[in-house]
């Protein structure tokens, strides 16, 4: 089994309660509201994806095999042990859907094991069979995201460092994406190109250099609450970062060893800098990154290419 860390509660990993709704309290959308999801965006997701599902015709099996009026009792199960999130999607989902409170028997950003039951249900039958695919994908994978996440949390714990996510999510996901993340104990990166700046390689070749490009970003934000992010590939970059006023830094693609340096010359010239390390990360060398100082690692993997979290819906 893995072995993973537990938080001290929900709220320490941004998890959200048990469902209230189980006991005929918040719906759904307060749910999504206290997980600081917004409600009708994930409504729209969930109707979306019900409807890829059901197409025109709906679940021709169950029509064919299940009595109309015939019920069932099941439950969600984990399959494998991990961290989970989504309670408040699953929520909604059967709310959507069957206009049902579902019995949450657990956290978000719960460490559990594998048997345990993460939420029950008892409705009409074709309903509950019509909702099952739906459920699992998107509960299996925002509990893998959270499940990875953690492991990373784990494997850089006592550094002071912190692992970040990234833009590389999914489409239309990124919101439950970064949830989940949370959920698993680490921190958002921007949400898009809109919340906060980070200039890359491109930008600054379009711009005629890290000076002219930084100079530009700090002028045009002066006066406003934005964050402000320049990628460097080197030290010599990294310099001229930190003389145009740099406040945070992306160290690209730099060996351990280069990053201590990176983090030493940094903390001698302008102290209060945060430093992100990026590129070619690994869960294995994790730790020896961020034992060179750095403040965050960013983990694109942690929402591009995370395995889900096995989860079943069992009947009985």
């Amino acid at each position: 089994m893995t072995t993973l860390s537990t938080p001290t509660n929900a709220s320490d990993a941004g998890g959200s309660l048990p469902s209230a709704a189980s006991s005929g309290g918040a719906t759904a959308t307060d749910l999504l509201r206290t997980a600081g999801l917004d409600a009708g965006e994930v409504q729209a997701l969930v109707r979306a994806t019900l409807a890829e599902d059901l197409g025109e015709r709906g679940d021709l099996t169950s029509a064919a095999t299940v009595p109309d009026d015939a019920t069932l009792s099941v439950r969600w199960v984990a399959r494998q042990a991990g961290v989970v999130a989504g309670l408040p999607v699953l929520a909604l989902i059967v709310e959507e859907h069957l206009g049902l409170p579902v019995v949450v028997h657990t956290y978000d950003g719960d460490l559990v094991d594998r048997r345990t039951v993460l939420a029950s249900l008892h409705g009409p039958a074709r309903g509950i069979l019509e909702i099952e695919r739906t459920s699992l994908n998107l509960l299996g994978h925002l509990s893998g995201v959270a499940t990875l996440t953690r492991r990373w949390v784990d494997a850089v714990a006592g550094t002071g460092a912190q692992i970040r996510d990234t833009r590389k999510t999914m489409p239309l996901l990124r919101a439950l994406q970064k949830y989940a993340v949370r959920c698993g104990g680490g921190v958002n990166h921007r949400s898009g190109l809109y919340d906060a700046v980070l200039v890359k390689d491109n930008h600054v070749a379009a711009a005629g250099g890290i000076g002219p490009a930084l100079d530009a970003a700090l002028a045009a934000y002066s006066d406003a609450q934005v964050v402000v992010q320049i990628e460097v590939d080197d030290l010599a970059q990294l310099r001229e970062a930190l003389a145009h006023g740099a406040t945070q830094v992306l160290l690209d693609n730099m060996p351990p060893a280069v990053l201590s340096e990176a983090v030493a010359l940094t903390r001698a010239t302008a102290p209060g800098v945060l430093l992100e390390a990026s590129g070619g990360l690994a869960l294995a060398t994790a730790r020896e990154v961020a034992e060179t100082g750095v403040d965050f690692l960013a983990v694109g993997a942690l929402t591009h290419s995370v395995p889900q979290l096995d989860i079943g819906l069992d009947a009985g």
